[in-house]
Parts: C-alpha cells; sequence; structure tokens
C-alpha cells in the first residue's frame, strides 16, 4: 500500500492539470495517474495544427502560454503543459492505468493501479472522451490500412486516400492529405456537410473556407454518402446520398466519425450517466461536479463542459470545495501555498 492521499486526479490532460494545479494551491496531498503521457489527446492530434481557441483560454497561469502566431499549434500547447509539470512540481505518474476502484468505509477510495494501490479520501476522473473511437462495423475495417486516428499526412502522397466523417477532425485531415498531395476522397452525411452551426457540431469556418478552396482547385473530391459498406485491399464500396453504389480506388482509410470516454470504471462504481450532446456522460451536480457517489468528482472533456476553456475553469471552482469538504470532515486546517 502507498502513502494515503487527500485528492486523486485520474488523467493528465487540461482539467487533471488544472486540478492539481488547485489542489496543490489548496494544501492537499494529491496526485495525478495518467495512463499515456501529459496531455496525451493533444499528443494525438495531426502534426502542426493549430488550436483556434485564444489563448487564454488554454494556459494554465496567465500570460503563461506565448506562441509565435496569435494561435499556439499542437507543438507550443503541449510544450506549455509540459513546463508547466516542471516548473510547479505537478506530481504525476505517467504511464501507470488506473485498473480498478473500490469504495471504502466510512469514507473514501482505494485506486487500483498497474503499478500499486492508493487510499484517497476522494477521487477526481478527468479522463477525456477519446478512449474509443467510433467504428464502422463494416467488413474490411480491421485491415491494416484503416485508422481511426489521423497524425500526420506525409506518407501518402499520391495515393488514393479516403476520409470518412463530418467534423473537425475529418474534415483537417482531408484538408491535411489534399495539401500534402494525396488524392483525396471525403466521404460525408449529407446533414452534416450543410450544417453550418457550429453549435450543432458543425466543422468551424476557418476549417471549411480552405477544404472549399481544395475542392474548387479540384484537389479534394466530397461524396455525400448514406453507408460504407466494405472496405478492401484495393477499393472501397460505399452506397452514395442517391442510392448509387460506388466503387473507388483506395490505398488508406481513415474513418474519423468520433469517439467516446471509457466510463466502465464509473459505471463499476455505480455513477449514473445520461445522453450528452454528442455522447454519454455521467450525472453530477452542476455546482460542485460531483457524482451520486459521494467524494467522486468529474472535469474536462468527457463532461458536458467539454471545451478546454471549460476543463481548465472547472477544477479551478470544484478543488476548493473539495478543500473545504475535507477541512470541515477531519476538522484540521488545511494551510494554503501561495
Amino acid at each position: 500500500m502507498n502513502e494515503d492521499f487527500d485528492l486523486v486526479i485520474v488523467g493528465a490532460g487540461p482539467a487533471g492539470l488544472s486540478a492539481a494545479d488547485a489542489a496543490a494551491r489548496e494544501g492537499l496531498n494529491y496526485l495525478v495517474i495518467e495512463k499515456g503521457t501529459i496531455a496525451d489527446t493533444i499528443r494525438h492530434y495531426p502534426v502542426g495544427r493549430t488550436l483556434f481557441s485564444t489563448v487564454n483560454e488554454l494556459e494554465m497561469r496567465e500570460a503563461s502560454l506565448k506562441p509565435v502566431r496569435e494561435k499556439p499549434t499542437r507543438e507550443e500547447l503541449l510544450s506549455h503543459y509540459i513546463h508547466f509539470v516542471l516548473d510547479h512540481d505537478i506530481q504525476i505518474n505517467t504511464d501507470e492505468e488506473v485498473t480498478e476502484i473500490d469504495r471504502l468505509k466510512p469514507e473514501g477510495f482505494l485506486v487500483r493501479t498497474t503499478r500499486g494501490d492508493y487510499k484517497t479520501t476522494r477521487v477526481l476522473f478527468a479522463i477525456g472522451a477519446m478512449a474509443h473511437p467510433r467504428r464502422l462495423n463494416i467488413p474490411g475495417e480491421l485491415l491494416p490500412k484503416v485508422h481511426h486516428t489521423f497524425v500526420e499526412p506525409y506518407r501518402y502522397v499520391r495515393k488514393d486516400a479516403l476520409v470518412v466523417g463530418g467534423g473537425n477532425s475529418a474534415a483537417e485531415a482531408a484538408l491535411f492529405l489534399s495539401e500534402e498531395g494525396a488524392r483525396t476522397t471525403m466521404a460525408i452525411w449529407r446533414e452534416d456537410w450543410e450544417n453550418r452551426d457550429p453549435k450543432a457540431g458543425a466543422m468551424k469556418h476557418w476549417v471549411r473556407g480552405p477544404l472549399e478552396h481544395e475542392i474548387a482547385a479540384g484537389r479534394l473530391r466530397v461524396i455525400l454518402y448514406k453507408q460504407i459498406v466494405e472496405i478492401t485491399e484495393r477499393e472501397v464500396t460505399l452506397v452514395t446520398d442517391n442510392n448509387e453504389i460506388l466503387t473507388i480506388g483506395n490505398d488508406v482509410a481513415f474513418v474519423l466519425i468520433g469517439s467516446d470516454a471509457d466510463l466502465s470504471l464509473l459505471k463499476k462504481l455505480g455513477v449514473r450517466t445520461e445522453p450528452g450532446k454528442l455522447t454519454e456522460v455521467p450525472v453530477y451536480d452542476p455546482d460542485t461536479f460531483e457524482t451520486n457517489i459521494p467524494g467522486l468528482y468529474v472535469a474536462g472533456h468527457f463532461t458536458h463542459a467539454r471545451h478546454i476553456k471549460e476543463a481548465i475553469a472547472v477544477p479551478r471552482r470544484i478543488v476548493p470545495l473539495i478543500a473545504l469538504s475535507l477541512r470541515k470532515a477531519v476538522e484540521r486546517p488545511v494551510s494554503k501555498v501561495r
């Protein structure tokens, strides 16, 4: 058994780092446990991607993120979060996965991981929402040429590339592939293509504009489709919006139709869930972000407050409430660190 903690934070993305920073300021004995790397979701963004949120929505401390241009790149943001951890001595165990959590009596939890066990009074889940990429569940989807994430376009010059999906990730992948010399086709549902409302999940205008430029230049093809039927080594067969069966040549396919959080640990503990805007989310108190399991909190991309700005802001608000509840429970002061 390792040492006891006031708070164990599961996940080292923006929400987890913000929670750790707030915990340190409150004088809590805390630990962040991350199964991957620091800001692992952002690390899986495409190489060179520009983040279009404003700097103050992304940075951990005011005026601490200083990109070369107005908007930071993936690499600049990763470096920002990593150096925040180093500069502020944030307590993180990376490459360590939480495998089980047991409730203790009268309160608290036993967090079991691939490295050991940790006893803690409170737990905050900040796990993101990209654990399980969604699948088409069609023949050929398990071929090596089919990918459910997109990192870089450079190996696909003069290759026939298909991107399936209608969101920003799919649009960016199609754009990057087309710009770097791949013969690119984007398969998208009509309602997604015609959707212009970002609040309803439409691709952002700064992605759509360059995408439409590539289409007008004849370098990128868009197919409005109903169903992807089959993927083979050299072809993809689909049904178009006009019920035409179409087979196109294909060297590589990217299926980018969204992803879901891994809620298995939460559900095993008895946390209730509900449909969210895009996917299933845990049920929690909107003021404290505490779930129906006392002492178990959630924050970040897999909640209703899913954007990076909210992922950073919410822990700053709720961790002091957690610290207050701990002080009341043990009737002892916890010295704040400035």
